[in-house]
């Protein structure tokens, strides 16, 4: 199928930018995959869950479709970053204790995909992935100006898959055993500089920027700029929703 990749543009700001996941989210995926040896990050980006996973796992091995992601991923050494489709993984028959999608699985949540889980996982292996949808804030004026520029300033650009991310991937049916995982959330303490970085990480920010060629962060900035100063910092959360199963 083919690939179109949203991120090439921003993969800098997606690496130095993107929130990390919460510890006990792996903890739990420890406690559920049948051995440690071998877990495949698909869909990558440029490492979030891949060097957590690294701490727990013999291996992993961390794949992305976007060169530019992988170009930008950094973990220890027993990590293989490789450029490869979700669809098409350079893993062998049955070895995979553990498959991770983590804020991805609406690029190719489809049958292919699931098939190829089947053929890398080894029996009893785990399959996990989950999701976080809008930002939530300390600050309701900060939060309703996020909004804002979600919804309105860049709300024709998200693609369709963004859908499935805001249902918490509801309405995608796993092909296994489901498990029901605990409630998750990740927090962060952020500046202002980090939120306008996650926010130009958008899929949609940078559709934004290739059609219209200017930044829309900006007016944004300047917005949010007059309602923190230079040193507010803000707290950021964001439920998680994972969908597992075994197979």
């Amino acid at each position: 199928m083919e690939f179109t990749d949203h991120f090439s543009e921003v993969a800098r700001s997606y690496a130095a930018y993107r929130p990390g996941y919460p510890a006990e989210l792996f903890g739990w995926l420890a406690t559920v995959a049948p051995r440690l040896q071998l877990a495949w990050d698909c869909g990558c980006g440029s490492g979030q869950a891949a060097r957590p996973l690294a701490e727990i796992f013999a291996r992993v091995v961390a794949t992305d479709a976007s060169a530019a992601q992988v170009l930008s991923a950094s973990g220890s050494g027993n990590i293989v970053f490789a450029v490869a489709p979700a669809r098409s993984a350079p893993i062998a028959d049955g070895v995979v204790d553990l498959v991770t999608v983590a804020q991805a699985l609406h690029w190719f949540a489809d049958e292919e995909f699931f098939g190829e889980v089947h053929r890398v996982i080894a029996p009893g292996g785990v399959f996990a992935a989950w999701t976080y949808g809008l930002p939530r804030f300390d600050n309701s004026a900060v939060e309703d100006s996020v909004l804002r520029f979600y919804s309105e300033t860049v709300g024709s650009f998200w693609p369709p898959e963004r859908q499935l991310v805001m249902e918490g991937y509801a309405s995608v049916e796993l092909p296994m055993e489901e498990l029901q995982a605990p409630k998750f959330q990740m927090v962060a303490r952020w500046t202002l500089p980090q939120l306008l970085g996650f926010l130009r990480s958008w899929s949609a920010t940078a559709r934004y920027v290739e059609a219209q060629a200017a930044d829309p962060v900006v007016p944004l900035e300047n917005e949010l700029h007059a309602l923190l100063g230079d040193s507010h910092s803000l707290e950021v959360s964001w439920p998680l929703t994972v969908r597992a199963g075994r197979l």
